[in-house]
């Protein structure tokens, strides 16, 4: 069961992923390098929460609560200490990637999943960086994440079925429409967006 999750990069996914997360009572760590990227993340937070509580959405409670789930971190180490899901929502570079994958290997507790919000990035490529292919998958939110409902679940080529019907049932427990997709260029959404761009071109 996952209670405690981490999220790495605290720019416009990462606050959003940690926003949800903490609307529905899990204890997020928002982690970045940059303290100040990181207040500028709590902030805008703060106001799209004020946006849910005037249309009636969330109340004022909710957001104390919610805002109350998140802590953050600019050390890799402390952020994710303990953490059941580890949620990496940094640049989308490979290179960045499958470092900030390694490290997590070996400093995250062994049953800890490990995932990554990549819209392109092969998801058994950043597996085979770590030990733990078999809990390394994919969650990408799409943006606005506290108000578009899809996620494609991404396996590996090694992900197992336990790993995956955990996140798919966590995605389901954000209130989010989880889309279990395999290992291939572009995944669903980005699939189906390409041909129309080219059309259009």
């Amino acid at each position: 069961m996952i209670k405690k999750v981490s999220v790495i990069g605290s720019g416009t996914m990462g606050n959003g992923i940690a926003h949800v997360f903490a609307q529905f009572g899990y204890e997020v760590s928002l982690i970045d390098v940059n303290a100040v990227a990181l207040e500028k993340a709590i902030a805008t937070i703060t106001k799209n929460i004020d946006r849910q509580v005037a249309k009636g959405s969330l109340t004022e409670a909710d957001k104390i609560k919610t805002l109350a789930n998140i802590k953050t971190f600019t050390k890799l180490e402390e952020g994710v200490k303990n953490a059941d899901l580890v949620v990496e929502a940094a640049t989308e570079n490979v290179t960045i990637k499958l470092e900030i994958f390694k490290q997590l290997d070996s400093i995250c507790g062994a049953n800890t999943i490990l995932a990554s919000n990549t819209s392109s990035i092969s998801i058994t490529k950043i597996a085979s960086v770590t030990k733990r292919a078999d809990k390394i998958i994919g969650m990408h939110f799409m943006n606005p994440v506290p108000v578009m409902k899809l996620i494609e679940v991404i396996r590996g080529y090694s992900t197992s079925d336990d790993v995956t019907s955990l996140i798919m049932n966590t995605s389901k427990s954000l209130g989010k429409i989880p889309v279990e997709v395999n290992d291939y260029p572009g995944f669903v959404a980005n699939r189906i967006l390409m041909p129309m761009i080219n059309e259009a071109i």
